[in-house]
C-alpha cells in the first residue's frame, strides 16, 4: 500500500458515470480518489489537494482539457496527467503531449487498462521525483560556491545557514544592496528538506502597491477590471518550497496585517475571494532598509516587525570584509572567462591594491560588473580608470552648506531646548503612568516602539 499522501488521484469527467466507475475502482486499489464534472472544479480541487495523477477528460463543459493542462502548468502544479480521448482526437492528444500530459487512454477504456497507466504514470514519476533529489543533492553538497568569502563574519553567517536552513523558522536578512540577500536565500532554500519544490521570489519594491496583494496572494474571477478569470498567487505557487519576499521594507501597511496572517497561520484569502486558502511555504525575507526606523516612523507594524525577526541573518557590506576581495575576483574571472571564451589574467598587485583600497558603495555586484566589463574589453587598465572617475564622482558631491559658528551655536542651542523639553515630558508621563510605557505612548500620542526608543536615547530609568 502506498503512503496516503503519495497515492491521491482526480478524476475529471463530465459523464457521472465514468466518475464513479473510476472511484470505485481506484479506492478498491488503495488510492484516494477525487472527482470533479467540470475545469474549474479540478483546478480548484488541485490546487487544495495536490494530487499526484489526474485522469483528464479532454472534452469539459466550461474550459477544455487543454486549458486545464495550461493552467496547471501556469500554476507549476506537480500533477502527472493522463488524458482520455475519444476517437477523432488525436490533434488535441498532440497537443496535451507537448503541454506536459504524461500518457492517454482511449475512449471506450477497460478499468484494468487505466489501473495499468497509473501504476505507470505515478512509478514515472516517482522516478523523475528521484532524479530531482540527486540533483539538488548534488547541488546542496555544493551550496557555498557562489557565496564566497573566508572572512570571520562570512564563516559565521554560513554556519548559521547550515543551522537554520532546516527549521522552518521565519529568515530575515539585512544588508546593503548588493551583498547577496537573494544568494543566501537560494543557499536556505537548496539545502532544506524543501529543496525538491518551489522558489518563488517576489520584490516587493518592483511592483506597484495596488497590484502587490493580487499577485501575492491571487485573486478571482471579477475582482477587479482586468481580471477576466482566476489567478493563484505567488503563495499558492510556492506551496511546498519556499517564498522569498525581497525588499520586505518597502511593503505597504495596509497588507502587512494580509502578510502577519500568513506568518502566523499559513493561510489568506484570494482578493476578491471568500474561501480560505492553506499552504505549506517556508517565508524568507529581505531588506536594505532601517526597519527600526520604519517602525518608529508607523511604516511597519510593531507585530510584523517582530513576527519577521525569528532568525536574522546581517550580511556586512564589502568594505567591512576585504579580504574577501581577492576571491571573489578570482571567482568572477572563472566565471566570465568561460561564459566569454576568453583567457583573461590574474590581476596585478596594483591593479589589486586600487581594488582593495576603493570602498565599494554597490558591494559585491558592483565589484563582479567591474570584472565582468574588463573581461569583455580585455583590458585591465579600465579598473583603475574607473575606479579613479568614480572615487573622483563621490569626493565632489556638493557639500554641506557652511554654517558659521554663531549659527553652528545657535542651533546646537535650540535643538538642546526640545530635547530637554522632550526628555522632561517623557519623564512626566511615565511618572503619571507608574512607568506604564503603552499608557505612556498612549498619552504621549507616538508609538509603543518610539517611546522606548526615546527612553533609550535620553538614558531614562538607568
Amino acid at each position: 500500500m502506498r503512503k496516503e499522501e503519495e497515492n491521491k488521484v482526480l478524476v475529471v469527467d463530465d459523464d457521472p458515470r465514468i466518475c464513479w466507475m473510476l472511484n470505485e475502482a481506484l479506492k478498491d486499489e488503495g488510492y484516494q480518489v477525487f472527482t470533479a464534472r467540470d475545469g474549474q472544479s479540478a483546478l480548484q480541487i488541485a490546487l487544495k489537494e495536490n494530487p499526484q495523477v489526474m485522469v483528464l477528460d479532454i472534452k469539459l463543459p466550461d474550459i477544455s482539457g487543454l486549458e486545464v493542462l495550461e493552467r496547471l502548468r501556469q500554476a507549476e502544479l506537480r500533477v502527472e496527467v493522463i488524458i482520455l480521448s475519444a476517437h477523432g482526437e488525436t490533434k488535441n492528444v498532440v497537443k496535451a503531449i507537448k503541454l506536459g500530459a504524461a500518457d492517454f487512454v482511449n475512449k471506450p477504456f477497460d478499468i484494468e487498462e487505466v489501473k495499468m497507466h497509473i501504476r505507470n504514470t505515478l512509478e514515472k514519476g516517482r522516478l523523475k521525483k528521484e532524479v530531482q533529489f540527486l540533483r539538488s543533492e548534488l547541488k546542496a553538497k555544493n551550496k557555498f560556491e557562489s557565496f564566497i568569502g573566508d572572512s570571520p563574519q562570512i564563516i559565521e553567517i554560513k554556519k548559521l545557514i547550515e543551522e537554520v536552513a532546516d527549521s522552518g523558522l521565519t529568515v530575515l536578512i539585512r544588508g546593503e544592496s548588493g551583498t547577496g540577500k537573494e544568494i543566501i536565500a537560494r543557499i536556505l532554500h537548496h539545502i532544506s528538506s524543501r529543496r525538491s519544490g518551489p522558489f518563488i521570489k517576489v520584490n516587493c519594491a518592483a511592483i506597484p502597491k495596488e497590484l502587490l496583494e493580487a499577485e501575492l496572494f491571487g485573486y478571482e474571477r471579477g475582482a477587479f477590471t482586468g481580471a477576466y478569470k482566476r489567478k493563484p498567487g505567488r503563495f499558492e505557487l510556492a506551496n511546498q518550497g519556499t517564498i522569498f519576499l525581497d525588499e520586505i521594507g518597502d511593503m505597504p501597511i495596509e497588507l502587512q496585517a494580509k502578510l502577519l496572517q500568513i506568518l502566523e497561520h499559513r493561510e489568506f484569502v484570494r482578493v476578491g475571494g471568500v474561501e480560505t486558502i492553506s499552504v505549506d511555504v517556508r517565508i524568507i525575507c529581505a531588506t536594505n532598509q532601517d526597519l527600526e526606523k520604519n517602525l518608529a516612523e508607523g511604516t511597519m507594524r510593531e507585530d510584523l516587525y517582530y513576527r519577521l525577526n525569528e532568525i536574522t541573518i546581517p550580511i556586512p557590506p564589502l568594505r567591512e570584509r576585504r579580504e574577501d576581495i581577492p576571491l571573489l575576483i578570482e571567482h568572477f574571472i572563472n566565471i566570465y572567462n568561460k561564459q566569454f571564451n576568453r583567457q583573461f589574467p590574474p590581476l596585478s598587485p596594483s591593479t589589486l591594491q586600487a581594488i582593495e583600497e576603493y570602498d565599494w558603495p554597490g558591494n559585491v555586484r558592483e565589484l563582479e560588473n567591474l570584472i565582468k566589463q574588463t573581461i569583455v574589453r580585455g583590458d585591465e587598465g579600465i579598473i583603475k580608470s574607473e575606479l579613479k572617475k568614480r572615487s573622483s564622482l563621490s569626493s565632489s558631491s556638493p557639500s554641506p552648506p557652511q554654517t558659521t559658528e554663531d549659527e553652528l551655536s545657535l542651533k546646537k542651542a535650540s535643538q538642546k531646548a526640545i530635547e530637554e523639553t522632550e526628555k522632561n515630558l517623557i519623564s512626566k508621563a511615565l511618572n503619571q503612568t507608574n512607568w506604564n510605557r503603552r499608557k505612556a505612548s498612549q498619552l504621549l500620542g507616538i508609538s509603543y516602539r518610539s517611546l522606548l526608543y526615546k527612553i533609550k536615547e535620553y538614558g531614562l530609568g538607568t
